[in-house]
């Protein structure tokens, strides 16, 4: 939640002072960059506020899991060639904030992934051995 306060200070303020001063480019991405930096974090936070919930025992694990359908998690990146045109805090904020949904996306993986993945993942090895294993065996022509 830190992570939220401090990105709204910034675009409100600094934040939105550099972008004045950008090429028209370079304003583009950064209002761009802005917007899905504001929605990966308000993302963030809704999932954060319901695993809250769950903990503090305001709701159950399996309502939490409904819910969390309504929150778009999703691995992100940012354009290599849009980074160095954004102000340096902003690249960090971002940054700041790709790492913190990659640490959401390995918690709800651990907490979730056994409730929502319901078919275990094949194993192309054991596939492969398996394949093998029925040529051998099959009788002899």
């Amino acid at each position: 939640m830190a992570l939220v306060e401090e990105t709204a200070a910034y675009l409100d303020g600094p934040g939105r002072r550099e972008s004045k001063a950008l090429e028209r480019a370079a304003a583009l991405s950064y209002a761009t960059e802005s917007m899905r930096l504001t929605t990966r974090l308000m993302q963030l936070a809704s999932w954060l506020l319901l695993h809250r919930a769950v903990n503090e025992g305001e709701m159950s694990l399996a309502q939490a899991n409904q819910e969390k359908n309504k929150v778009k998690l999703a691995p992100d990146t940012v354009n290599a060639n849009v980074a160095p045109l954004l102000p340096q805090h902003l690249q960090e904020l971002i940054t700041r904030s790709l790492r913190l949904q990659d640490r959401v996306l390995r918690l709800d993986a651990a907490i979730h992934g056994s409730e929502t993945n319901h078919q275990p993942q094949a194993n192309a090895v054991e596939r492969q051995l398996g394949l093998l294993k029925a040529a051998f065996e099959a009788p002899a022509r």
